[in-house]
């Protein structure tokens, strides 16, 4: 049966666990919390030394499941739970034992399968699966990039949430923070929680905000030279700052201009239907847009220098110089030549 993430570690934390989780997808970050938390409280301490098994999918001979279910049918030594857990399952090619202790659970076994990919659903075992009452299917997909901002902001709601019982002063995040780190990080869940500990550990003592500058200091993104800075220079019309941002993108091999270009559609394309909403009061507005309220002003500020029509042309704009960027007429110019004109056009 497939379920959500929250539903299933909902369950979990109420201590009610299904016979059989497969946990798929191209997210680790999300199998990685289910199945670490069945590792760690399916079973209490004594009880883990002799009926939990971590299983590597790489290391099953002949690459079939059936030594794993076989170990499955088996009962718990400590007459409770049993847990197994495959791990890199996507490399067994041999699953038919799994399809056949599908029609005969073992209540007492939690057995978690943790596939790093997408199964076939088309496949008997995984359709038979997916449907099946009693197993848990979690399919865990990468977010998409404009959702990163937004996942960056609850992830540090839920961090405070789990520090409470510490007596720890929750921390804040600088509504600019999560943007600059989904810009350049992107959507590996790992890898941003990996900058995010490293931010809030990183902190001097006393200071509980993640602002531009301590980003700046621990993971050495700039806070005068990155995309929402660029945004803000065509905001306020600020021609020089606009310009030496975009001179600094070109000379660094960290600022490729395609990547660099990608926000500024995202704010123009926001911008556009911004212009057309009936509603401008700013919970309507981050609702509709899914942003932040902190920056509505800057889409009401820029409405003013760019009225509707203005940025409809910016658009055209932008996706000439996406594709001149990728060969289309345009066999020589270089990326500083191409963020000149695109600034002058923008601005003028």
């Amino acid at each position: 049966m497939v379920s959500k993430y929250d539903d299933i570690m909902r369950a979990l934390h109420a201590g009610t666990y299904a016979p059989v989780y497969i946990l798929c997808g191209e997210e680790p970050y999300y199998i990685n919390r289910v199945f670490e938390f069945i590792a760690a409280h399916a079973l209490d301490d004594m009880s883990r030394e002799f009926d939990q098994q971590i299983l590597y999918g790489r290391d099953l001979q002949g690459a079939d499941i059936a030594p794993v279910i076989s170990a499955a049918r088996g009962f718990a030594m400590m007459g409770g739970r049993k847990v197994i857990i495959v791990r890199e399952a996507q490399t067994v090619k041999k699953w038919d034992a799994l399809a056949a202790y599908l029609d005969n659970l073992m209540p007492q076994t939690v057995l978690v399968i943790c596939y790093n990919g997408k199964p076939d659903k088309r496949q008997g075992v995984w359709k038979k699966a997916a449907e099946h009452k009693q197993v848990v299917w979690l399919q865990s997909d990468k977010i998409r990039d404009y959702e990163v901002a937004k996942w960056i902001t609850a992830y540090i709601a839920e961090y405070n949430q789990s520090q409470t019982s510490g007596n720890k002063s929750p921390v804040k995040i600088d509504p600019r923070v999560a943007p600059i780190l989904a810009e350049y990080i992107g959507n590996d869940l790992t890898a941003v929680i990996g900058a995010l500990t490293k931010l809030i550990d990183g902190r001097p003592e006393g200071v509980n905000v993640i602002d531009t500058a301590l980003v700046e200091r621990n993971i050495g993104i700039s806070k005068d030279y990155n995309s929402i800075e660029l945004q803000n220079a065509l905001i306020h019309g600020d021609v020089v700052k606009a310009n030496r941002i975009t001179q600094y993108f070109a000379g660094s091999k960290d600022h490729p201009m395609i990547r660099e270009m990608a926000p500024l559609f995202s704010f123009f394309s926001n911008l556009l239907m911004y212009h057309y909403m009936p509603d401008k009061s700013q919970a309507n507005v981050a609702k509709e847009l899914g942003i932040n309220p902190y920056f509505v002003r800057d889409y009401a500020t820029a409405a003013q220098r760019y009225p509707a029509g203005k940025t409809f042309l910016i658009m055209g704009y932008l996706r000439d110089t996406d594709a001149r960027l990728k060969g289309i007429n345009n066999p020589s110019a270089k990326d500083t030549d191409l963020w000149k004109e695109l600034i002058f056009k923008i601005m003028h």
